[in-house]
């Protein structure tokens, strides 16, 4: 049976570090490069229309005790490394995002999806909603000899909707890690803010996160 390979960003470092199972299940919540180290190894960022919805500036994230938070560019498209939980969900049309890192394990990602209808919207916000409340079981099978849970944290009042979701995961001779996920609707506009670091839900900064994710709901707009 394999191990969940998974990475992490050593920012102290200025590097990412590879290594075999560190968060079991959160490594692409937390795999995020500087800009200055994308375009260091040829990465074209695409230009991003005026009238992109709002998104999360560093100084929204849950603070961290020990750390600044530091952020990419708002970057066209969707992330090189999809977020843990939620890979093939979000279409790339219509989609911006922006990493966020601090000089120790913890990171997090925003994904924005401006949608042709409200419809479509709704179904999308839907969809990730119901990959994240899968996700623990779909981890468990991928990795049986790992364990994992997941917890509904409930709806938030903003715009047209929010949710919270926590997922934990452990693997033998790991560090377990543990993901907060919001997910959130104004009109047309969905968007999917992720946390995570190496912990369990007792490290969770939830109300931190709850306040967060409505920031990133109010912070969008549809004509």
């Amino acid at each position: 049976m394999r191990k969940p390979t998974h990475s992490f960003r050593g920012a102290a470092l200025g590097v990412v570090a590879a290594a075999v199972g560190i968060v079991a299940g959160t490594g692409p919540a937390l795999a995020h490069a500087p800009s200055a180290q994308a375009q260091a190894r040829g990465e074209v960022r695409a230009a991003v229309p005026l009238r992109t919805p709002g998104h999360l500036v560093p100084r929204e994230l849950p603070p961290h005790p020990s750390s600044d938070w530091y952020a990419s560019d708002v970057t066209k498209g969707l992330p090189e490394t999809p977020p843990f939980c939620v890979e093939k969900t979000f279409p790339s049309a219509g989609a911006t995002h922006r990493t966020f890192w601090t000089e120790y394990d913890t990171g997090a990602t925003q994904i924005v999806v401006r949608t042709g209808t409200v419809d479509a919207a709704r179904k999308l916000a839907a969809a990730a909603e119901k990959k994240i409340r899968n996700c623990a079981a779909d981890w468990e099978r991928q990795y049986p000899e790992g364990t994992a849970s997941w917890r509904d944290y409930g709806a938030l009042t903003a715009e047209d909707g929010a949710h919270v979701y926590g997922v934990h995961t452990s693997y033998p001779d790991s560090e377990p890690g543990i993901h907060l996920f919001g997910v959130g609707r104004d009109g047309r506009t969905v968007t999917l803010v992720t946390w995570g670091e190496m912990g369990g839900y007792d490290q969770a900064p939830l109300a931190d996160f709850k306040r967060t994710a409505t920031t990133a709901v109010v912070k969008l707009y549809h004509p």
